[in-house]
């Protein structure tokens, strides 16, 4: 026994066992009745490397929330029912508080527009923003883009898309529809499948425009035409449907006779070719020959304006013209005088008037011809 007076005014008693040691008799086990000596094995062996004697949060929590005590964690003490009763109403609020930020806040995008419906019918329209509705499933919001243009082609893939033409001819088209949503609410409501209602009503349009058009037409300048014809035909299609759906434009890709057939096209191609420039010929000539046949008239009533004015003039000249345009292709000469002179032929006058300009560029060959001449006409 040891005294320390110094330490206290009140003397403090120390007993000590060397026998058992300074941790308890046996080395500090749960039996001895001592304390726990801290170097010693623990009862059930030793424990993991790195483990941890005290239990950690997740520990206590599902302690607490299986209904076991647990004092000494700086919580209050309840009954083992209350406690859990209490984390149990924590966990549900929690979930209250997530289920009503996410069903809702609605954040709209500035190209969308928010649909909302309550019970399943429809509320109204969110514009873009913050918005805030009834929690699901009391309300619901279906978001939809209102400014993203989407395209629809024909045939999809490779494959062929035939169609036959007003003029009983085939011919592979390929074109693209593109379209956007004009009004969500129809968009929404109305259609079950857009994009197939789309491509049905575009299709169904092309082949009616396309029934109704030449293959030159389909093949030309008239393409332009045929989308425009399209376009406005699929969209009074949607518009029947109350779709809410906005045909932007049609373009016609590509317009070929079907592979099978292209030898037989291109020779009908040129026999058409070949029948334009024979009309063309034909035309051409048809001009000249109303010209000139234009011209003639109007010689004729100069001539005639002449004639209203002198008469006789006008007859004894046109008599001397006709005569002449007559005799110059004769190889007779008449030669007028007084009173009656017998017909003397002379078959050699025309080719010596043929010679007459070739002979002048030799001179001495002239004169004789000119002779001959001169002599029968004074016989």
């Amino acid at each position: 026994m040891s005294i320390f007076p110094r330490w206290s005014k009140r003397p403090i008693i120390l007993a000590a066992d060397n026998s058992k040691g300074p941790w308890g008799g046996d080395g500090g086990t749960p039996g001895g009745g001592g304390p726990r000596n801290p170097w010693s094995v623990p009862p059930g062996g030793r424990k993991p490397a790195g483990g941890s004697a005290r239990p950690t949060a997740l520990d206590d929590f599902l302690k607490r929330a299986r209904g076991g005590g647990g004092g000494g964690s700086g919580f209050p003490s309840l009954p083992p029912g209350a406690n859990a009763r209490v984390l149990w109403a924590i966990g549900v609020g929690i979930l209250v508080v997530l289920w009503l930020l996410f069903t809702c806040i609605h954040q709209i995008g500035p190209q969308q527009r928010g649909i909302v419906t309550y019970l399943g019918r429809y509320a109204g329209t969110l514009s873009p923003g913050v918005q805030v509705t009834p929690p699901a499933p009391f309300a619901r919001v279906q978001e939809v883009d209102v400014q993203r243009f989407r395209t629809e082609n024909f045939p999809r893939g490779d494959g062929v898309n035939l169609a036959l033409t007003g003029d009983q001819n085939i011919v592979d088209l390929t074109y693209s529809v593109r379209w956007n949503v004009a009004n969500p609410r129809d968009y929404v409501f109305q259609l079950a499948q857009p994009e197939e209602t789309v491509r049905a009503a575009a299709e169904s349009a092309m082949r009616a425009v396309i029934a109704t058009t030449t293959l030159d037409q389909a093949l030309g300048g008239g393409r332009t035409g045929i989308e425009q014809r399209v376009a406005e035909l699929t969209q009074a299609i949607l518009n029947s449907y109350h779709s809410g759906v906005r045909i932007q434009s049609v373009s016609l890709n590509r317009v070929t006779p079907p592979a099978q057939i292209v030898d037989d096209f291109n020779k009908v191609t040129v026999a058409q070719q070949e029948a334009v420039a024979e009309v063309n010929r034909a035309k051409s000539y048809a001009q000249q020959v109303i010209a000139r046949a234009q011209g003639e008239a109007a010689q004729f009533d100069r001539v005639y304006s002449q004639y209203r004015l002198a008469p006789e003039v006008t007859r004894r000249r046109m008599y001397y013209e006709t005569m002449e345009a007559v005799l110059a292709k004769s190889d007779k000469t008449i030669i007028e005088a007084p009173g009656v002179m017998p017909y003397l032929p002379i078959p050699n006058a025309r080719r010596l008037t043929e010679a007459a300009p070739a002979a002048s560029t030799q001179g001495s060959a002239a004169a004789p011809a000119q002779g001959q001449t001169q002599s029968g006409g004074g016989q």
